[in-house]
């Protein structure tokens, strides 16, 4: 017979693990909101090297519109992309509705909709969409791996063409 004391001390050490386990994917999920967070928070700041910075070295952008699809991939297409879209539009953007699918210790995939708003177009709404994220992480952080914006609706005069195509 097994002692009760062995068989507490097992379901114990399950609970522990089990625990353990969902306190690391709700950090995890709660880091990779906090990536699309602070993802915004650089595009006001006109932070680009802060920017960059969220997505690994060979990490892409993809604009898809109904005129165009705008690829940029690795940092120094990155830069030059946002900060000719900063340059142009001075976007404000608005993300909700993160939804997030961890696929493994270190692979998430995601979705979240944004509405963008320019303060050079007097703070009207020029988009209406949502990004399809692909998350790393990397030496315990995570990066965009690969944010692609599908652009539902276009409000002004921006044009992707204009604005993404570098």
């Amino acid at each position: 017979m097994i002692p009760k004391s062995k068989i507490k001390a097992e379901i114990l050490d399950k609970i522990m693990k089990a625990t353990e386990e969902l306190v690391h994917e709700l950090a995890d999920r709660e880091a990779i909101r906090d990536l699309s967070a602070r993802y915004c928070d650089c595009v006001w700041r006109k932070d680009l090297d802060a920017l960059v910075g969220l997505f690994v070295e060979d990490g892409t952008f993809i604009v898809e519109g109904r005129e165009v699809e705008a690829v940029s991939r690795g940092h120094a297409q990155l830069r030059k992309v946002y900060e000719k879209a900063i340059a142009e539009m001075n976007p404000r953007l608005f993300i909700h509705g993160h939804v997030v699918d961890l696929t493994g210790a270190e692979h998430a995939m995601g979705r979240c909709y944004v509405e963008v708003y320019s303060a050079a177009f007097g703070m009207q709404r020029v988009g209406l969409g949502y990004y399809e994220d692909e998350y790393a992480k990397i030496a315990e952080k995570w990066k965009f791996v690969s944010r692609r914006y599908f652009l539902e609706e276009i409000d002004t005069v921006v044009s992707l063409r204009k604005t993404f195509m570098v």
